[in-house]
């Protein structure tokens, strides 16, 4: 159906192409007035208000039991798209957030119907609300997005008589993957995907990852090794080493012991340069086994490396924080753990498996195989800037090495010089995806950059958790009192 649609605004029966490379859709008013949006009937759902906002209808409404969502309904004239947007971190609140969306056209004129969901509790972003919650820790990894999409969308078809044309996702981090959630398990969601710096292995990304963040520069006595003063000098040497700007930093071999001397002020000592390395390089156990993708940290990035790296010895850090939350109230889906610390976590193979295994099944967004959502018409838009701080870029390559025949759907990014989900610099990541869904315009060019080809992208990304890039993992589990079971199907009753 969706790709009927495309030929039909190729053939110009619907519209003509808009100098963006949109379709050129007729703009709707609404047929029913704001305030009456409350009083439709949905199942399963309880709209709590709806009030003009601006040139919108924003409507406010809970998906049962607990899934929080805003949608807004533009009044002067719907283009006949829909825009989800996803929800970062541990989400628990829902608003609106275009992110990497500057300049798209039907966005900027506030002529799209959106929507997003606080992913089904709220506030309490520790992972604490996850704790005797098996319903909350399934409405965060797919339900919770899905069920919105749905709801959205029937509003949208009573708001205005007409279901929407065009129905597209876009987030980062976390929203990123609610992305590839959405591709991978309900790949009829949307017709249109735009995913970055996804967390694809949110499991190894919160533990192992951000754990070897902390671990790897604390010594004996539990104080930082590497301080923050130090980045720059480090950051200085890769680009004298490496060039000014890295548009590829795989091609980057910096090595951090040539910057080691007797003087504190101008050099590493032998034990910083190890913290450098080992950050660089991501976790592994004693014999050298990666416990993640290979690099965590690129070249280049080093200037954001506060996140992990302290001003003082002691002072905290944001990667113990993201750590604790999910080795305390996700990892072990039910058993809470609210006294765990990071020196409880072993370095080994079978602590990974024991760690990652219980919310990989369903918690992970891994699988490679998007034959459903390729069959559908669907297009993938996959984004990562090279300086993230937060997820490491090499994940996003590993993941589209594995899937498969990506050329025919499927489109890569690698920005230089960005950081985690942009970092400030804007650009629209948006527009293209819609232009390749509406009227066949193959993506080209973003911010400067290209997308890069499977080929490109391949590389050796060998590590211990590599057979999650499977088909057949994933597991759609059930809310039985405070306890998640492992079910057969998706409690909504939609197709696997």
């Amino acid at each position: 159906m969706k790709r009927l649609l495309v030929l039909v605004l190729l053939l110009g029966t619907c519209g003509f192409a808009s100098p963006g490379g949109l379709a050129d859709l007729k703009p709707l008013p609404p047929v029913m007035v704001c305030a009456e949006v409350t009083g439709l009937r949905l199942p399963g759902v309880t709209l709590t208000s709806a009030t003009v906002a601006g040139a919108t209808c924003e409507v406010r409404g809970t998906i049962a039991p607990a899934d929080t969502i805003v949608v807004r309904l533009p009044l002067g004239g719907w283009t006949q798209r829909y825009v989800q947007t996803g929800c970062g971190g541990l989400c628990g609140t829902a608003t609106i957030n275009y992110g990497q969306a500057a300049g798209c056209p039907v966005v900027e004129d506030g002529s799209v119907a959106s929507a997003t969901t606080d992913m089904g509790h709220q506030g309490q972003n520790d992972g604490s609300w996850a704790a005797g919650n098996p319903q909350a820790q399934i409405d965060f990894a797919y339900r919770g997005v899905h069920e919105t999409a749905v709801t959205a969308k029937r509003i949208i078809t009573a708001f205005y008589g007409r279901a929407p044309r065009y129905s597209y996702f876009t987030g980062c981090s976390d929203g990123g993957r609610e992305a590839l959630m959405e591709a991978q398990r309900f790949p009829d969601d949307f017709d249109g995907i735009a995913a970055g710096a996804p967390a694809t292995n949110m499991a190894v990304q919160n533990t192992f990852h951000h754990a070897w963040n902390v671990l790897a520069n604390r010594d004996s006595s539990g104080r930082a090794i590497l301080l923050a003063a130090k980045l720059p000098l480090i950051h200085n040497a890769v680009l004298a080493a490496c060039g000014p700007v890295l548009d590829d930093p795989r091609q980057c071999h910096f090595d951090p012991f040539s910057l080691v001397c007797a003087n504190p002020a101008t050099c590493l000592t032998a034990a910083e340069a190890t913290v450098v390395r080992k950050l660089h390089d991501g976790a592994t156990d004693a014999r050298g086994r990666r416990l993640e993708v290979p690099v965590g940290h690129e070249w280049g990035s080093e200037l954001e490396w506060t996140l992990f790296v302290p001003a003082t010895p002691t002072a905290p850090v944001a990667s113990e924080s993201f750590a604790l939350s999910y080795l305390r109230y996700l990892a072990d889906p039910n058993h809470a753990r609210p006294d765990y610390q990071l020196s409880d976590l072993e370095f080994t193979v079978a602590s990974f498996w024991r760690t990652v295994l219980p919310s990989s099944a369903y918690m992970a967004a891994m699988d490679p195989d998007l034959s459903a959502f390729r069959r559908s018409g669907g297009k993938l838009l996959l984004w990562h800037g090279w300086n993230d701080q937060h997820i490491a870029p090499r994940s996003t390559l590993a993941y589209f090495s594995e899937l498969r025949d990506p050329a025919r759907y499927a489109r890569l990014y690698m920005f230089p010089g960005v950081a985690h989900c942009g970092g400030g610099q804007p650009f629209d990541v948006l527009t293209p995806v819609m232009a390749w869904v509406e009227t066949g315009r193959t993506p080209g060019s973003i911010n400067g950059v290209r997308a890069m080809s499977p080929a490109a992208a391949r590389g050796d990304y060998h590590w211990v958790g590599e057979g999650l890039y499977s088909h057949g993992y994933q597991t759609w589990p059930r809310a039985v009192g405070d306890k998640l079971v492992t079910g057969p199907g998706y409690p909504g009753g939609h197709a696997r």
